[in-house]
């Protein structure tokens, strides 16, 4: 009886965190692409009845992501989609670029021959996307593209920062893109970091990335011109 009960409980231990998970991705994405704006106010009862989401894991996933900064928990008043602002976004790409330079390097080093391959593909399908100027393909191999170089570069306290700080880079360039970004060009500049990565050439791989964080900079300063 003791076993079939820790048995249910860590099968329900496992749904609850899949359903936590599920919440946090659908959650994330609606922020990321504005279906909750900067500055809406949200509730875990609207959400759950709104993804049909148990309270529970919606509450875990609300958590996740006002560590992220995506929202905002302000106790017995709500809570908040955080708002954008230029000078925080600038402050976060000083830490990204050194990270994220650590992290193309350390993928380069200990990739293996089938991420690497993955690495080459994506390389491929960012240079199709310039070519195209497919917007919806290159969001897509990006979000694939950050998730794997996390994982390739093996390395926990760099991966923490680096999920930090993705979806609040996303998010912006998704409101801003439009306006002031040459999209073939962050594709190309992406298809530089993965082909380095590919031919685990540390060397290349963080001066890549440098370039990439500089086109990144030079974007996020249009977008104040272009909103002006």
């Amino acid at each position: 009886m003791a076993k079939k009960a820790a048995a249910k409980a860590t099968a329900g231990g496992a749904a609850e965190a899949t359903l936590s998970d599920r919440a946090y991705g659908d959650l994330e994405a609606m922020i990321v692409t504005l279906q909750l704006p900067p500055g809406s106010a949200v509730s875990e009862a609207a959400l759950s009845q709104r993804l049909g989401i148990g309270r529970t894991p919606i509450r875990e996933a609300l958590q996740r992501l006002a560590r992220e900064r995506l929202i905002t928990i302000l106790p017995r008043r709500g809570i908040i989609v955080s708002e954008i602002n230029i000078k925080s976004q600038l402050r976060l790409l000083e830490v990204r670029r050194e990270v994220e330079r650590l992290v193309a390097r350390s993928a380069a080093r200990r990739a293996t021959a089938e991420e690497r391959a993955r690495f080459l593909a994506m390389a491929r399908s960012f240079e199709k996307s310039a070519r195209s100027n497919d917007e919806a393909t290159f969001m897509r191999v990006d979000r694939e593209y950050n998730e794997l170089t996390v994982v390739a570069a093996r390395n926990e306290f760099a991966a923490g920062a680096m999920t930090l700080m993705h979806s609040l880079s996303r998010r912006f360039w998704y409101i801003h893109y439009k306006q002031a970004a040459d999209m073939p060009r962050a594709a190309k500049l992406h298809a530089d970091v993965a082909r380095a990565i590919a031919r685990q050439d540390e060397k290349a791989a963080a001066a890549a990335s440098d370039r990439l964080l500089d086109y990144i900079a030079q974007f996020t300063r249009a977008t104040v011109s272009a909103d002006a």
